[in-house]
């Protein structure tokens, strides 16, 4: 006595109309990054550095002068955040690289092509890749300068200076902070999409970030030519320290060099500009290219 067993296969129409949603997409790509090695740590990076480094910078620092009034108030908002923005520098640079790896990863696993498949759109699956690496970085970097804000301003406060936590510049100053690596990530995932091979995106993205900008003051300084420093006053690491720097009234002294000087709001701007660009390549590429 035999059995049989009767399978029912979907019709091309119903294949056809099978698709992830966007809500779908976005939790299959949260799924993914979480379930990565590199992302944990990349993270770790970030918030070891970002909440560690504020506390050993504030016991460096020497006991406050006595200042009256505003003046007082401005000192300690200036040391206390320069103090705990300072290990942004570095942590971006885990920021770039996980952005990368987020998805030149897959083109080295082979996984884009599950990737694509579930999302023929293909725009879908890169701008939900973004949107959430863009996301982890910004909670993760915001939490840590958070943490290390509260460990400076305590040791600052015992040694004269004056801390306020309602002071709204103060959480502008983190806010950016934490702003500027994320928008670093997002910028890394367009640039993955249009290399597609994580040692030459991470070598692009970093060069970017800690090489031009160096050659471009070097440039500066040997010919004395103002339009390299301008130049450079719009390339990502110094829009970063534009954003977040702590500014304070400084009786019209200026130290910047060059002809550009740009606010921090016009500052995170063109940054947004940078990641907005960079997605656009990779979404072109992705969409013209096998994979």
């Amino acid at each position: 006595m035999t059995a049989t067993t009767e399978t029912t296969r979907p019709t091309a129409s119903a294949l056809a109309d099978a698709h992830l949603t966007a809500g779908g997409i976005l939790r299959s790509e949260w799924v993914k990054l979480l379930t990565l090695r590199s992302t944990w740590w990349c993270l770790g990076v970030i918030v070891a550095l970002t909440a560690g480094i504020p506390l050993l910078i504030s016991l460096a620092i020497g006991d406050a002068q006595a200042l009256p009034g505003d003046a007082g108030a401005d000192f300690g908002y200036y040391n206390w955040m320069n103090a705990t923005v300072l290990p942004v520098g570095f942590s971006v640079l885990a920021a770039a690289v996980l952005g990368c790896l987020v998805i030149t990863g897959e083109y080295g696993t082979g996984m884009i092509r599950s990737t694509m498949t579930a999302a023929p759109g293909r725009l879908g699956a890169l701008l939900a890749k973004a949107l959430v690496i863009g996301a982890v970085i910004f909670v993760a970097s915001f939490v840590a300068l958070v943490i290390g804000a509260a460990l400076s301003g305590a040791v600052l406060g015992a040694k004269g200076y004056t801390i306020d936590p309602g002071d709204g510049r103060v959480w502008v100053t983190l806010l950016s902070a934490a702003g500027y690596p994320a928008l670093v990530a997002v910028f890394s995932v367009g640039v993955g999409a249009i290399i597609r091979n994580s040692a030459g995106a991470i070598a692009s993205v970093l060069g970017l970030l800690l090489v031009v900008p160096t050659i471009l003051q070097l440039v500066g300084a040997l010919l004395k030519a103002d339009w390299a420093f301008d130049v450079g006053a719009f390339l990502p690491s110094s829009l970063g320290t534009t954003m977040y720097t702590p500014v304070i009234d400084l009786g019209g002294m200026s130290f910047s060099q060059g002809s550009v000087e740009l606010a921090p709001w016009s500052a995170a701007l063109a940054m947004l500009a940078w990641a907005v660009a960079a997605l656009a390549g990779g979404a072109a590429l992705v969409k013209r290219r096998d994979v």
